[in-house]
Order: C-alpha cells, then structure tokens, then sequence
C-alpha cells in the first residue's frame, strides 16, 4: 500500500507543482468574460455573512466522535465497501475545504441558476453553501451512502435550508432519471465516483440538458491518471467552448459566440 500510495502523491505534487508554473492571474487572461469570471467571482476573497453559519456547522462535524457505517461506492473501485468512521474523520477527509466550498458558492450565486444539481452529498457542506447562494433555486443533490446522507439531511436541518431535495442511491441509477425530468441543467456539480468511464458518463448524460448559460463543474480533475483523460476529454468535446482549470476543480461552459478556449487560472 505504501509503495502504492507514494508515487500517486509524488505525482499529484508534481502536477500541482506545474500547475502553478504554467497558470495565469487575471491579468494574464485576454478574454474579457474569463477576466471578469476572475476579477470578481474566483479572487473576491471578502468574507461574507453567509459563510458564518456553514462553518459553524462544519466545526460541529469535526467534533462529532459519533461512528456511522459508510458505503463507499468507490472512487476509483467498482465494488461496495462498507466502513465504520468519526463523523469527524468524514469532516476533517472528505468535505471541501472552506476555500473551495466558498469558491463554488460564489460560482453559484454569480450564476444565480433555476436549478442546480450536485452528484456526491457528503455531509452536506458544499449543498449548505449552494443553497445560501441560492435560496430561491432548487437543488437536487445525491449521495450514495444511506448514513452519510442521514446526516447531512440533519444538517440541512439545523441550517433551516428548505430548498434541497436530497435522493439517496446509486449515482449510475439516479442522475439519469434526475436529469430527464428537469427542463434543462443551468448548474451542476460532479465531486462523485472519480472514475474516467463514470466521469464521461456523467458528462455525456448532462449534455442533452445543457444551454448557453450552464456551468459544469467536475472536482478532483487531477485525482489520477484516468481523470486527467476525463478533463482532457471533456475540454474537447465539441459542445463545449470554454473550460477553467482551477487544479482543483474544472469549470465547463457552453457560450454561443464565445471563442473556444482552455484557460488555467491559479487558485
């Protein structure tokens, strides 16, 4: 395991480490709509009021020693293995950082979609910042594991959020039927099952539903091998005009008249 895990570390390291060397700020951008997306959504660091509430919640995750069983669907493994973890150990993991999740919030709000749609719950963190960005849209969020997302429905409970509708089960499963029955997909976040093949499943379903106005977003692009393929894959279809590699996270759009181009942008 050990001699496994080593190399993947290196080597994510020495991506991020390129990353950094090959990425732009604002001002290295010549696109005025990428310019203003970084200017004033992806580098406004402000705090903000809405961030308070979310945060506390997060604290109280990272100390809570209850031990729940999770199903693991799998990212990166086609079998189901079920764990006993802390809730805390699940905080501390597996949700997104403050600055990452805060990030997507304001991806969100800047969008200000009907609808959006998030694949992997978790505990229910970045679904909070979604629905504080969004309090007028729907959400639809799905988890695979039925005690994660026990927990996190207990989240949005305490946070008063009334505008999340969360589904519990398989991913391969659901989000098709969750996809047909929405009009189209103004705002949808994949941080789920990081397989290459689940990865542009999850693309091409989404595709049918999209307009010039939605924003894609897939976490963990540079997990492994097999999701470098998937981003690549992704940034040429030819659907898609504009794509933000944030290392992090991608950001996929589909403006009409808008020049086709690939930006990485340091964050």
């Amino acid at each position: 395991m050990f001699a496994y895990f080593c190399p993947m570390v290196l080597k994510f390291i020495s991506d991020y480490l390129k990353h950094r060397l090959t990425a732009k700020s604002r001002h290295g951008t010549h696109s005025p709509f990428i310019y203003k997306l970084v200017d004033e959504v992806i580098y406004d660091f402000n705090p903000k009021s809405e961030y308070i509430a979310v945060e506390d919640q997060r604290k109280k995750l990272l100390n809570d020693d209850t031990v729940i069983t999770v199903t693991d669907l799998g990212a990166g493994s086609h079998l189901n293995k079920n764990r006993t973890k802390k809730i805390s150990e699940i905080a501390k993991n597996a949700l997104k950082s403050p600055r990452l999740a805060q990030l997507i919030y304001r991806l969100a709000k800047d969008s200000q979609p009907a609808n959006l749609l998030e694949l992997g719950t978790c505990l229910g963190i970045t679904t909070a910042y979604l629905s504080k960005a969004c309090p007028e849209a729907d959400i639809i969020t799905i988890e695979g594991c039925p005690e994660t997302a026990k927990k996190a429905y207990h989240n949005f409970q305490d946070l008063e959020l009334e505008n999340i509708e969360l589904q519990v089960g398989n991913f391969d499963e659901l989000l098709p039927r969750v996809i047909e029955e929405l009009p189209q997909l103004d705002f949808v976040y994949i941080d789920g099952n990081h397989r290459k093949d689940a990865t542009l499943n999850y693309f091409k379903w989404c595709l049918p539903k999209v307009h010039e106005n939605s924003l894609l977003i897939f976490d963990d692009i540079y997990w492994s091998e097999g999701m470098k393929e998937a981003w690549e894959e992704i940034k040429n279809h030819p659907d898609v005009t504009v794509t933000v590699d944030l290392f992090w996270i991608g950001l996929v759009y589909f403006k009409k008249g808008q020049a086709r181009e690939h930006f990485k942008i340091k964050f």
